[in-house]
């Protein structure tokens, strides 16, 4: 069995650091993968192999490491998130600083500038000063050196090595340097000091890198902001009812079934559901929708949303690390800790990086040796060539944006599982949707109301809605909806009679109400060509007509219909303009499918397919381009797991997390485009921090090397040592800027470049093809009494595909069938039940 593990990882300073560990732990028997973040200092583990043997490979790599409190899938605690490096680097560097002033003063200004020195001061004392203040720097700085010659042992040079080499060679020349002036005349001795001592050269250098430690150090804690932001969204405490009182207990002793109290203003502790009261509930802080949501008895609520407005009762379902809130912060940490496919590139160099330096500074001290230059000429270039490389910004450049990246993503409701889902997503050439629930909202409406002549809307809209409010029925749901949001009045049905498959009848004071489907109608009402004929149209514009009547009298048709989302269309337009070629993807019939198509705007549209259909449509796809699947998660994952990206698109905590790569909160189609513009945003900032790192190192390595010296063009190492400090502070603060990119605006949307929007990708023969798609699995076929219309049938092909063994369901009102395919045993008493409980009669299963 195959576990995964979360270590923290110490001692680590640079890209060479990060390659070394993976290469070791790699190496440990039963280890099948290993990631480590530079960024986080943090490494993920999955196989066999046992935490000791880990961390022994790791501390026999010159590094340290822990287990990670409750491993990969533990909560993220504060001490993962909190700074603890900046202040003692900044303690370093103040003291560095003002160390490096008063060596510079004397270095710099007495010696060379006349500036006044302390009375009896000579300038062989000013020297030994020099020496003094150097090595107070270097010792303060230690860490480099400590570091570095510990990874030499281990025979894996990092980029301590380098500034340890730079800042070392520095100090140890001018120290011998020290000796001679004491043994020369006094010209050559004051030629000496001018032109061989380097410790201000050493002290600068470490204090450069410092400086450029505490910013790089300071940026990378930014980028955790999002982490930290969302982790201090729970409240400490809740209350709770004990013994009938209400009790304030810290948040960590609220158990599963204890009830609790929010009153307005404050913000939920913990998951759980409405067991009294009513409330408009901001559920902003998991969503990213600003808009409050109505909470009642029987609504489920999240951890740290905020009560606005009522008192609400509520008992606790999930609590701590299993709340809504705590599986979204670990998501953007666990994402944030694995590795893009674009790192790979930069990883292999930096595994090379620090040896091919060293030897770079060897062969250019060589080669000014060989052409006629000065020892203290040559050894400058090969010190400047060391300190100015730099294997930290290759390392930065992927991990600082992707976890920028995922902590905007989770702000606005996005959560991307992996660093490779944040990469993949943006390169997106086919959208592929799912219809229900996706484009449209899931649940029946009303869409259209014919009241017979001489009937008035209102008789027609009391008489229905008196009929209805006895059923359960998503039909009735829908009518009884449309009138209570009219203020229509209802009057007291009685011996109300429900015949399954047809429709309904009830008794009031004023005689007998039917309502049902047309054939039930016509049993007691002359239906004219204009009523048939209106009838005929709803139907094929995909409706269900509803026919009422009173006392044999015909009242009209209402028709009802799952409509599409308010942003659907919206949505879609911006697909396209971002590029997508966007395909409707739906087990519904021809008819209805062509009209949901029409409305929204997709480009091509598959109906009539089964899941498995459904993951053949997407692999012929994959043919076209990478293709993004959006789907509810738990029908759709077939599909979702066979396409490039797939992105569960659900609605806080009922969002299927295991299903898709890319977890949308809402149930909003608009933030499949946010997806995408953000990911594309962020792989521009990977691309322009590698482009950066790479860069950098080849232009200035030649001119520290002294490539340019001929058109006067040199670098000293002080010079270089500050611009290694910039390199990885720049990087950092590019991928800061994600922080200011707004994932919901479109205006800059644009296609690719290659994109074809007139190509078409299936025939109608492929699609014909799609349809007849059958399961192979076991099968069972049910008898069905009480479906009605197509919303039946998505009632129960929803109740029967949510069981655990069941692959798909085929369902049928017209025949009274449900053919169930099965992927394990599952008795037919589950089957039954799943039915029953939606209020349905199962009378056989075959």
């Amino acid at each position: 069995m195959s576990d995964t593990s979360r270590y923290k990882i110490t001692g680590m300073s640079c890209a060479a650091c990060q390659a070394h560990v993976e290469k070791a732990v790699s190496g440990v028997s039963g280890v099948t993968k290993c990631e480590v973040s530079l960024l986080t200092n943090s490494m993920n583990v999955e196989g066999s192999a046992s935490p000791e043997d880990i961390i022994k490979a790791v501390e026999n790599a010159g590094y340290g490491a822990s287990v990670s409190e409750g491993g990969s899938a533990g909560a993220v605690t504060d001490d993962e998130l909190n700074d603890t490096e900046t202040p003692k680097l900044i303690r370093r560097l103040i003291l560095s600083v003002i160390l490096l002033l008063i060596l510079m003063y004397f270095s710099m200004g007495v010696m060379m500038f006349g500036w006044p020195a302390p009375v009896g001061l000579v300038h062989t004392g000013i020297v030994v000063l020099e020496a003094v203040l150097s090595g107070i720097i270097l010792i303060i700085n230690r860490k480099f050196f400590i570091s570095g010659f510990k990874a030499v042992i281990h025979k894996a040079p990092n980029m301590d090595t380098l500034v340890a080499m730079g800042a070392g060679v520095s100090y140890i020349y001018s120290s011998v340097t020290l000796i001679r002036i004491f043994n020369v005349c006094m010209e050559d001795a004051m030629d000496l000091m001018m032109n061989e001592l380097y410790f201000e050269s050493a002290a600068m250098i470490v204090t450069l890198i410092t400086v450029g430690k505490t910013l790089e150090s300071y940026s990378k804690g930014r980028t955790t902001d999002a982490l930290r932001s969302l982790m201090k969204l729970a409240p400490a405490s809740a209350v709770v009812l004990r013994d009938g009182k209400e009790t304030e207990v810290p948040i960590e002793e609220v158990k599963v079934g204890d009830l609790f109290v929010v009153r307005p203003g404050e913000k939920i502790p913990v998951d759980g559901t409405v067991v009294s009261g009513s409330s408009a509930v901001n559920e902003s802080a998991l969503t990213g929708e600003s808009i409050p949501v109505d909470k009642e008895p029987g609504d489920k609520i999240s951890a740290a949303c905020t009560n606005l407005s009522g008192l609400l009762t509520c008992r606790a379902e999930r609590v701590g690390e299993d709340t809504t809130l705590s599986e979204i912060i670990r998501m953007v940490r666990d994402a944030s800790s694995t590795k893009a496919p674009i790192a790979r590139i930069a990883d292999k160099v930096s595994g090379i990086f620090v040896p091919s330096v060293m030897a770079v500074a060897l062969v250019v001290f060589v080669i000014w040796m060989i052409i006629g230059g000065e020892f203290p000429y040559a050894l400058t270039r090969a010190i400047t060539v060391i300190v100015v490389s730099c294997p930290c910004a290759l390392g930065l450049a992927t991990p600082v944006a992707i976890m920028v990246g995922n902590g905007v993503g989770a702000k606005n409701g996005i959560l991307f599982k992996t660093s490779a889902s944040l990469e993949e997503a943006g390169r997106s050439r086919i959208a592929v949707l799912d219809k229900t629930g996706t484009l449209t909202k899931g649940d029946p409406v009303v869409t259209d109301v014919h009241p017979a002549g001489g009937v008035s809307e209102d008789r027609l809209l009391k008489n229905a809605f008196s009929l209805e409010s006895g059923s359960e029925h998503p039909l009735a749901k829908a009518v009884v909806s449309y009138a209570g949001e009219r203020n229509i009045t209802r009057t007291e049905i009685k011996e109300l009679k429900v015949f399954p498959g047809n429709g309904l009848v009830g008794k009031t004071e004023d005689g007998e109400i039917r309502g049902g489907n047309e054939r039930f109608i016509s049993e007691t009402c002359d239906l004219s060509d204009e009523i048939k004929n209106i009838a005929s149209k709803l139907a094929s514009e995909g409706k269900t007509p509803m026919f009422f009547a009173e006392n044999d009298k015909l009242l009209g048709i209402i028709a009802v219909s799952d409509v599409l989302k308010e942003d659907s269309v919206k949505a879609i337009s911006e697909l396209k303009k971002l590029g997508l070629r966007v395909v409707m993807l739906t087990g519904d019939n021809e008819l209805t499918a062509a009209q949901i198509g029409k409305q929204s705007g997709v480009d091509e549209i598959v109906s009539g397919v089964l899941p498995s259909g459904k993951e053949a449509v997407i692999n012929k796809l994959r043919e076209h381009g990478k293709v993004l699947m959006v789907g509810d998660g738990i029908n759709d994952a077939p599909a979702l797991t066979s396409a490039d990206t797939g992105m569960a698109i659900g609605a806080g905590t009922d969002v299927a997390i295991d299903a898709g790569d890319v977890v949308l909160m809402k149930s909003s189609l608009s933030d499949v485009c946010a997806a995408l513009r953000l990911s594309r945003k962020t792989l521009t900032v990977i691309h322009e921090n590698l482009f950066w790192a790479f860069i950098y190192n080849l232009l200035l390595i030649p001119i520290a090397a002294g490539a340019f010296a001929g058109i006067g063009l040199q670098m000293s190492p002080m010079f270089g040592a500050a611009a290694m400090s910039l390199s990885s502070f720049t990087v950092c603060m590019n991928a800061l800027r994600l922080n200011l990119f707004r994932p919901h605006e479109s205006a800059k949307d644009r296609a690719p470049r290659d994109f074809d929007r007139e190509r078409k990708l299936l025939d109608n023969e492929e699609k014909s093809v799609f349809s007849s798609i059958k399961e192979t699995d076991m099968t069972r076929t049910m008898n069905i009494e009480g479906m009605m219309c197509t919303h039946c049938e998505a009632s129960v092909k929803k109740a029967l595909e949510a069981l655990e063994g069941v692959t798909s369901a085929e369902v049928s009102h017209e025949k009274g069938t449900a053919v169930v395919s099965l992927s394990s045993e599952v008795s037919d008493d589950v089957l039954k039940k799943a039915v029953e409980d939606k209020d349905y009669k199962v009378t056989g299963i075959e």
